[in-house]
């Protein structure tokens, strides 16, 4: 008996068709059938944001949405930012700044931080940690963080 079900996904991009078990997550699949380890698996329960993907314009914990609700998605990794080479503002402004240091949370905080932007192209500080707060950073205290994504927004990449 095939427990295996077909769904189409938009990966950075890409179109994919792909035979999943219903039960395994979007994190699952971007990582061991697309190979897209940018990705990190935390906590599995939608805790600390490392596994944020943005999906339909929206940050999203991928380790909480079932591979098949996604069928038909827009999916963004952190693997997507990169054009033509070139890194994203994002990526430069958290290298620039320092806020990367073990670079776990990273993909995730970027991730988080692009949806904010893209949603909200000038946002407050209280709102850019409003926006980055469902993503843990046990490395850097958010100051750096907060200090990239406002390096971002006011134009300065």
């Amino acid at each position: 008996m095939n427990t295996k079900v077909r769904v189409t996904l938009k990966v950075n991009g890409e179109r994919y068709e792909l035979e999943v078990e219903p039960w395994k997550t979007l994190l699952r699949v971007l990582r061991e059938e697309l190979n897209l380890t940018g990705t990190k698996e935390g906590c599995g329960t939608g805790d600390c944001g490392a596994c944020t993907v943005i999906m339909g314009g929206k940050a999203v914990n991928s380790c909480l949405i079932l591979a098949p609700l996604a069928d038909g998605e827009d999916i963004i990794t952190i693997e997507g930012l990169v054009e033509n080479g070139k890194l994203h503002p994002l990526q430069e402004a958290f290298i620039e700044e320092g806020a990367i240091q073990c670079g776990f949370c990273t993909p995730g905080m970027i991730l988080a931080a692009k949806a904010l932007l893209d949603e909200n192209p000038n946002p407050t500080e209280e709102e850019i940690r409003k926006g980055i707060a469902g993503n843990l950073c046990r490395c850097t205290g958010y100051v750096k963080i907060v200090k990239a994504i406002q390096a971002v927004k006011t134009g300065s990449r």
